[in-house]
């Protein structure tokens, strides 16, 4: 929680997107008073989290479970069988679902659409590292520190030149039309192929209480739809707990 909170000192009027690493539910009232918001997947084992989102038995595909508090909402995503996603946002206040097929929550959609930074980031250094094999813990960090900050230069390089790779994907479609005229030059009339394809196809919160809203179906009719919706459930306060 320092690290988010020492980061974004100073920033007002954003929301933050963090893994669950980082997500709590004290993190996001700290970030409250600050008049930041926050959206983040958060781990099984927070004792903040109401039971009711854990449990996966009668559970559907593509249902979702919506906790609201005070501060906070917390919903559980059904994608797979015996499988849920827990995110929570202090940004949303709402149970507000998709049009998609799959029915995912607009606070899945939100955070989908704002991790990349943390995903490319790993992937980029992972793949262009300066770092090495080494038994001293000072070097291991200075790595690290080099990695991030040439992927820092690299987001504000390409922010400011953003026709850097203009041509790039033009050459690329050149390529696959240029190699399949090739083939056809190549090929004996008489083996040519009957059809061809075309490549451009190719804190559990002390003190407080969560009410719980289970979404059972969503069914559609041309482009309008209706969604069943469970009653709503009032889970008690949980008494308070020493565990950070």
């Amino acid at each position: 929680m320092r690290v988010v909170l020492d980061m974004s000192e100073g920033l007002q009027g954003h929301n933050i997107t963090c893994d669950n690493f980082f997500t709590s539910y004290r993190l996001g009232v700290e970030l409250q008073k600050r008049k930041l918001t926050m959206v983040g997947t958060i781990r099984k084992n927070k004792p903040e989290l109401p039971s009711e989102l854990l449990k996966m038995q009668g559970r559907t595909v593509h249902s979702s479970k919506f906790a609201f508090s005070e501060n906070a909402t917390v919903v559980s995503y059904c994608p797979k069988k015996n499988k849920n996603v827990l995110v929570m946002s202090t940004m949303h206040k709402d149970a507000s679902l998709s049009a998609r097929e799959d029915i995912k929550p607009q606070i899945i959609l939100d955070y989908n659409s704002t991790k990349g930074g943390v995903d490319n980031l790993d992937k980029v250094t992972a793949t262009y590292s300066c770092q090495r094999m080494t038994a001293r813990w000072p070097l291991v960090i200075f790595y690290n520190i080099v990695d991030v900050s040439a992927y820092n230069a690299y987001v504000l390089w390409t922010e400011i030149n953003q026709q850097w790779n203009g041509g790039k994907l033009y050459r690329r479609r050149l390529f696959p039309r240029g190699a399949r005229q090739s083939s056809h030059h190549s090929q004996d009339p008489e083996e040519s192929p009957a059809s061809s394809v075309d490549s451009s196809c190719i804190c559990r919160p002390e003190n407080s209480s969560w009410t719980i809203n289970t979404c059972l179906q969503s069914t559609r009719n041309g482009s309008s739809g209706y969604r069943q919706w469970q009653e709503t459930e009032k889970m008690p306060a949980l008494p308070p707990s020493t565990r950070q």
